[in-house]
């Protein structure tokens, strides 16, 4: 068997029919050791790859990248967790902040109403029309 026939292709993977790689299999498994070349393997007449010969360490990486992937997800989805309860606490902080806030501002609201009832003072009363989205009765 002639070397050049299987010469290595820069970056594209060569295609070899089934009937070829039943005699060529132990020159094409050194070529993917030696050279990295990747080797499709094709039905007679069918040009659509139903297999592949690849080097050792590419199909080392492929399943690693799997693995990475799951754990990858895995991570993720605890990050995605832990950043939902984050969000959900500080939601309920906000809420409980902004009650208290409002509830001081009421307070503030009657102490003035008291000290100063309505239409007694204009300046107060344009502070009052001009504020009254916050006021709460």
């Amino acid at each position: 068997m002639a070397a050049p026939a299987l010469s290595h292709h820069s970056g594209q993977p060569r295609s070899v029919p089934l009937r070829e790689l039943r005699t060529r299999l132990t020159q094409l498994i050194a070529m993917a050791e030696l050279t990295d070349t990747v080797t499709l393997v094709t039905r007679d007449g069918d040009p659509r790859p139903v297999a592949a010969i690849v080097p050792a360490p590419a199909a080392r990486s492929a399943a690693q990248a799997r693995a990475d992937g799951e754990r990858l997800a895995t991570v993720t989805a605890g990050w995605a967790r832990r950043l939902e309860e984050s969000h959900r606490q500080g939601a309920l902080r906000h809420a409980a902040e902004l009650r208290a806030v409002t509830d001081a501002l009421a307070e503030v609201w009657a102490a003035l109403d008291r000290h100063v009832p309505p239409g007694t003072d204009p300046a107060v009363d344009r502070l009052r029309a001009a504020h009254a989205d916050l006021r709460r009765y």
